[in-house]
């Protein structure tokens, strides 16, 4: 990025060499080069506008599903944690979220307007926006068959509402189908069934996390499923049948509740967990020929020397 950027305009926050650790799920990883949070949405047209063509660019939400390196990010990382964080109904069915908005938040708003269809949110550990980028799921369900239209932005800044169809959709991926520059994803319109009872919904959401929380490890530091589940098994399934629970390389672990969470069971740092993420991945491929896709995204730099 250009040294002498220009902030007059901007209402956001810049800054350099910006720790990412506390900001992911893991609670490892190096600096950003740069870290930008937007004041709104037009504030971040009007950043956006400012960089650099092919300026890298790393969105970050709740920083769960992914796993930064140790040697950090270079360029510019776009934090949405408590921005982007716009919630309303539109019409009888449907509802409006920014994509900072945490899927928790999305599934409590859904249920109390007595809205069906959103309880699965509530199993989704990260933002709209990132639920939107790999078409999360939980509990059943998944994000983009109840989304009705998306907005983009783009390097430059120009926003555009895209529906479904311009998209490839599948488990755990999300593919534009039409060439171009690279997009973000900073909003979407969902479609949910009116009608329903909200208290019954919110009993139905903490009955599926209780669930959730009797049967993975919760409240320890994790990025949620580390892998896809394979077609017609489940890679916790397969994890377990290979005897690696409880497996640890420095002190990232495979937890003994679920194999298909990683844990940092205290000080394990970025290389620890990717090197057990290979780990597991080359044990299952060795016992059952099924070599585990990640679910994860790596991003970042190795540390020197590493």
């Amino acid at each position: 990025m250009n040294a002498a950027l220009d902030m007059q305009g901007l209402r956001g926050e810049l800054a350099h060499d910006a720790p990412l650790a506390g900001m992911t799920s893991w609670r490892v990883g190096g600096h950003a080069e740069r870290l930008y949070r937007p004041a709104d949405l037009q504030d971040l047209q009007a950043f956006l506008q400012q960089l650099p063509e092919g300026e890298p660019l790393l969105w970050l939400g709740l920083g769960s599903n992914l796993l930064v390196r140790d040697g950090g990010v270079r360029g510019t990382v776009i934090a949405l944690h408590a921005r982007l964080g716009g919630l309303e109904r539109v019409g009888d069915s449907g509802v409006r979220a920014g994509a900072g908005v945490p899927g928790a938040k999305l599934a409590r708003f859904t249920a109390r307007a007595g809205l069906r269809g959103g309880e699965f949110f509530a199993g989704i550990p990260g933002t709209v926006g990132g639920a939107l980028a790999m078409n999360a799921g939980a509990f059943g369900g998944e994000t983009w068959p109840v989304v009705r239209r998306v907005q983009t932005i783009a390097h430059d800044g120009t926003l555009r509402w895209q529906e479904p169809g311009a998209f490839e959709i599948g488990y755990r991926h999300v593919r534009a189908l039409a060439e171009g520059g690279p997009f973000w994803f900073v909003a979407a319109e969902f479609e949910f069934e009116a009608g329903g009872d909200p208290q019954v919904l919110h009993l139905q959401t903490r009955e599926l996390l209780a669930h959730r929380a009797a049967s993975q490890p919760t409240g320890v530091a994790s990025c949620g499923s580390v892998f896809r589940n394979p077609p017609g098994d489940y890679a916790g399934r397969l994890i377990e049948a290979a005897g690696l629970k409880g497996l640890r390389l420095g002190a990232a672990m495979v937890a003994e509740k679920h194999g298909n969470f990683i844990l940092n069971a205290g000080s394990a740092s970025a290389a620890d967990i990717e090197g057990l993420i290979l780990e597991v991945q080359a044990r299952v491929e060795e016992r059952f020929g099924i070599c585990l896709q990640p679910e994860v995204r790596v991003v970042g730099e190795r540390e020197a020397g590493a």
